[in-house]
C-alpha cells in the first residue's frame, strides 16, 4: 500500500509526457494536396515519390504523403496501400483528421482503405472540443476508438509561451472507449490527478466527450453549502437526456439538519415550442411567517413542496401560446430553501395573435403572495384579461388610426370584485415642417363600463369607485412638436432638441370607477410627454396643460452622453385626483430628467432625477452605474423615493436603498467578487416603517479560480432578513466545474 502512490505518480509522469502536441501539425483542407475525389468510394492522394509492384497489388507512396476519402484526411512520411486486403499502413508522423473535427496522431497506423478503422501505436487524439486522449496503443473499429493505457484531459497542454505543461487535471485509465455515437468517453480502472497529484480511484467512469450540445446522461458536479439554517448541504444532479429534444435532471439535497429534499427539472423541444417543467419537494416543520423563529420552536410538520413550470409555443405564424405556473406550499420555503427570493408567484396563460396590424390577447393570471402578513384573499384573480388591437390608414388627413378593445374581470375570494370593459380609437398624425420641426398631432376617445362590487372590502377609499354599474367618457386632444439643432462641439457631433406639447381633456369621472391597474402613479421622465400620465387604465388624467422640456445628445468616439429635462404647467386651477407628492398635484409639476454617459466599455452611468417644483429638493434620485472591464468592474445602483406621500396610499411608500457588486481580478485566473444591498429606509421616508435608516439585506463575498478547463469558487452569503422559518444567517457554498464533466 505505501507503493500505491509512487506507482500513481510514475503513471500520471508517462501519461503526461503522451498528452503533448506532436512535431507535425495536422492535415488541413487549405494545405496543398491531391484534388477532393469525386465520390465517397473514390481515393485521392499526393506523394513525393510513388512506387508500385504489380505483383504483389502494393503501392507504396513516400514523401509527405496524403490521402483523401470520405471526407477523412491522412497525412504521414511514408504509406503502404496494399490494394488486395484493402488494408493502409501509415507510418511516421502520422495523423488523421475525421470529418467531425477530431485529429489522431500515432507514430505508425494500421488502417483499412477507407481510412476509419484500423489500430495505432503511440496514440494522439485531439477532439474537436479540444480534450486530449493519449495511448500507448488503440483500436478503431465501426467509429468506435478503444484505447490502452491512456490518458484524457481537456485542459491545455501548454503555457501561454509554447512550453509543455502539466494540465490542471487529468484522468488515466487501464483502458479508454470512445463511443462517438453515443457521444461518451468510459474508463476502467481510473486515476483523477489534480495539479499532477492523485486524488481519486474509480474502478469505472463515464463522462461526454464535449462534442454534444445538449450533453449525455450522466451525474454532473455536485453542489456543497452550509447554511445556519439547514446546515451542510449536498446536492449530487443526474442529467438524464431521453432524446435529443427532452431531457430531465434530477438532483437530490441532503442536509445535516434537516430532512432531504429532492427537486427534478424536465424540459422539451418539440415543433410548437418550448416548455420545462420544475418542482422541489421535502417533508419537515414550517412557521407561520409572521413569526420570528427561535431555537427549539417548532411548527407544524408536513409536505413543503415548490411547483414551476413555462413554455411558449407557436402554432402558427400568428399565434402563439405563453404560459407560467408556479406555487408554493408556504410563504418562507423558497427562501428556507434558498430556491428563490420572489415574495409574490405570479401564475397565467395568454394566447396571442399578432398580424401587422392587428394585436389580440386573451389572457389570465393569478398571484400567490409570500408576504408575511398580506391576506391572500385580496390577491387578484385575472380571468378573462383580453385586448385586441388593429391599426388602419387615415384616408383624409393621412394620419394612422388605432383601435383599441379591451375586457378585464379581476375576482378576489376576500376582497372587491372588479369588470371593466373599453372602447377605445386613437388618431396619430406627424408632419415635417419646411423648418425642419416635427409635428405630431394625436386625438383619443374612449368609452367605459364599469361594474363592481364588495368595495368596502378595499382599504384605500380612492380605489373603490361605486358599487354596481357605472360608465365613463373619455377624451382628449394632443399637439407635440420638436425642433432638432445639430452642430459641432469639442471635436463631436451634438443635437440639441426642444420640445412642446400641448393636451386638452375635459372633465373625467375618475373616482366613480374603481381602481385597480393605476395606482402607483409617479412622474418620470419616461411618462413627461404621455398622453395620461396614469401607468394603467382605470385612472385618466384629465384637463389642459403645457409640457415643455429639451433632449440633448452628444457623440464622439468612444463617449456618447444623452439628457432630458422637462416639466408641466396646467392651464386650469382646478382640483385633480392626483395624491401630493406625485409630482403633479399642482399647476406646476415638479421637474424630471435623465442624463446617460457612457465612454466606451468602460464608463455607463444613468441618473434619473425629480426635483420639487418650489424648493428644489430632490424627490426622486435613482442612480446605475458600471464602471470597470469585463474583469475587473464595480457596479453601483442608489435609489431614494422622498416624495412625502399620505402613507395610507400603500402603493406610494418612499424608500432609500443602495446596491453594490464588483469583481477584481487579482491574476490571470484568480479574482474575488462581492455585492451588497442596503435598505437606508428611514422614518424620514416612510413613517411606518419600521426601519432604522441601515438594514443591511444580504452581503456576498466570494473567490473564483477559472481557466480553460477548470473552475472553482467559494462564495460567503449572509442573509439579515427573518421570516418564519427562514433565519437570517450565513451561507457557505463551494462550487467545481470540470470541462466536459457536470455542467
Amino acid at each position: 500500500m505505501t507503493a500505491l502512490p509512487l506507482a500513481l505518480v510514475a503513471a500520471s509522469s508517462a501519461f503526461a509526457q503522451q498528452l503533448g502536441d506532436r512535431p507535425a501539425p495536422p492535415p488541413t483542407p487549405d494545405q496543398a494536396g491531391p484534388p477532393p475525389p469525386a465520390s465517397e468510394e473514390e481515393v485521392t492522394f499526393s506523394a513525393g515519390s510513388l512506387d508500385y509492384d504489380s505483383e504483389a497489388d502494393i503501392v507504396t507512396a513516400t514523401g509527405d504523403v496524403r490521402m483523401l476519402r470520405a471526407g477523412y484526411r491522412l497525412r504521414a512520411d511514408k504509406v503502404i496501400w496494399n490494394r488486395k486486403t484493402a488494408q493502409v499502413r501509415a507510418e511516421g508522423n502520422v495523423a488523421v483528421t475525421s470529418p467531425g473535427g477530431d485529429t489522431l496522431y500515432g507514430d505508425s497506423v494500421d488502417l483499412t482503405d477507407t481510412l476509419k478503422d484500423g489500430v495505432v501505436e503511440n496514440l494522439l487524439l485531439v477532439l474537436e472540443d479540444g480534450g486530449r486522449l493519449a495511448a500507448q496503443r488503440a483500436t478503431r473499429a465501426n467509429e468506435i476508438t478503444t484505447l490502452e493505457r491512456a490518458a484524457y484531459t481537456p485542459c491545455a497542454v501548454v503555457d501561454s509561451e509554447g512550453c509543455p505543461k502539466e494540465p490542471i487535471w487529468k484522468i488515466t485509465a487501464v483502458r479508454v472507449v470512445h463511443n462517438p455515437i453515443k457521444h461518451r468517453i468510459s474508463y476502467r480502472d481510473t486515476r483523477f490527478s489534480f495539479m499532477g497529484v492523485p486524488i481519486l480511484w474509480l474502478p469505472g467512469f463515464s463522462h461526454p466527450d464535449g462534442s454534444q450540445r445538449g450533453g449525455a446522461s450522466g451525474l454532473l458536479m455536485p453542489d456543497v453549502r452550509i447554511s445556519r439554517v439547514n446546515g451542510a448541504e449536498l446536492s449530487l444532479p443526474y442529467y438524464l437526456q431521453i432524446a435529443p429534444n427532452r431531457d430531465l435532471t434530477i438532483t437530490p439535497h441532503v442536509y445535516s439538519k434537516v430532512k432531504p429534499a429532492l427537486e427534478a427539472q424536465y424540459r422539451e423541444l418539440n415543433s410548437l415550442g418550448a416548455y420545462q417543467v420544475g418542482g422541489f419537494i421535502t417533508h419537515g416543520s414550517r412557521l407561520p411567517a409572521t413569526l420570528q423563529a427561535t431555537p427549539g420552536m417548532d411548527g407544524d410538520r408536513g409536505i413543503r413542496a415548490y411547483f414551476d413550470a413555462n413554455g411558449r409555443f407557436q402554432l402558427d405564424p400568428d399565434w402563439s401560446i405563453t404560459g407560467t405556473a408556479r406555487y408554493s406550499t408556504d410563504r418562507t420555503f423558497l427562501r428556507r430553501y434558498d430556491i428563490s427570493d420572489d415574495d409574490r408567484l405570479r401564475s397565467g396563460i395568454n394566447a396571442e395573435r399578432i398580424t401587422r396590424d392587428s394585436y389580440l390577447s386573451i389572457a389570465g393570471w393569478a398571484v400567490q403572495t409570500l408576504r408575511a402578513g398580506a391576506d391572500q384573499g385580496q390577491q387578484p384573480i385575472a380571468l378573462p384579461a383580453i385586448d385586441y388591437r388593429r391599426r388602419f390608414d387615415d384616408p383624409w388627413a393621412g394620419g394612422r388610426f388605432e383601435l383599441q378593445l379591451n375586457s378585464l374581470g379581476i375576482l378576489r375570494t376576500e376582497g372587491q370584485d372588479t369588470q371593466r370593459a373599453f372602447a377605445g380609437l386613437r388618431w396619430d398624425m406627424r408632419r415635417f415642417t419646411g423648418l425642419g420641426q416635427e409635428l405630431t398631432l394625436t386625438g383619443y376617445a374612449r368609452a367605459d363600463l364599469y361594474h363592481t362590487s364588495d368595495i368596502l372590502e378595499t382599504t384605500t377609499i380612492s380605489y373603490r369607485g361605486d358599487d354596481g354599474w357605472s360608465g365613463r367618457g373619455i377624451a382628449a386632444l394632443a399637439a407635440d412638436i420638436r425642433w432638432p439643432f445639430v452642430g459641432e462641439l469639442l471635436g463631436g457631433t451634438q443635437r440639441l432638441t426642444p420640445r412642446f406639447q400641448l393636451v386638452a381633456a375635459p372633465n373625467i369621472a375618475n373616482l366613480r370607477v374603481p381602481n385597480e391597474d393605476a395606482r402607483a402613479v409617479d412622474l418620470e421622465d419616461s411618462n413627461l410627454f404621455a398622453l395620461n400620465r396614469f401607468p394603467g387604465y382605470d385612472r385618466w388624467e384629465d384637463g389642459s396643460r403645457a409640457t415643455y422640456g429639451a433632449e440633448w445628445a452628444f457623440d464622439r468616439p468612444r463617449l456618447s452622453i444623452r439628457g432630458v429635462i422637462g416639466q408641466s404647467y396646467r392651464l386650469a386651477d382646478r382640483e385633480i385626483i392626483l395624491p401630493a407628492g406625485t409630482g403633479l398635484s399642482g399647476r406646476f409639476s415638479d421637474i424630471v430628467g435623465r442624463l446617460t454617459l457612457r465612454y466606451g466599455r468602460f464608463v455607463e452611468l444613468t441618473e434619473r432625477f425629480r426635483l420639487d417644483k418650489t424648493s428644489l429638493a430632490v424627490r426622486r434620485n435613482e442612480v446605475d452605474a458600471t464602471i470597470g472591464t469585463r474583469r475587473t468592474y464595480v457596479s453601483l445602483g442608489y435609489l431614494r423615493l422622498n416624495r412625502d406621500i399620505d402613507p395610507a396610499i400603500e402603493d406610494l411608500r418612499d424608500r432609500e436603498e443602495i446596491r453594490l457588486g464588483g469583481r477584481l481580478q487579482l491574476a490571470r485566473y484568480w479574482s474575488i467578487f462581492g455585492s451588497t444591498v442596503v435598505d437606508l429606509t428611514g422614518r424620514g421616508e416612510d413613517p411606518l416603517s419600521r426601519a432604522d435608516g441601515y438594514q443591511p439585506i444580504r452581503n456576498r463575498v466570494g473567490l473564483l479560480y477559472a481557466d480553460d478547463c477548470f473552475e472553482m469558487g467559494v462564495t460567503w452569503r449572509r442573509d439579515y432578513a427573518q421570516t418564519g422559518d427562514a433565519r437570517r444567517g450565513s451561507t457557505f457554498l463551494l462550487r467545481l466545474a470540470l470541462k466536459n464533466i457536470g455542467r
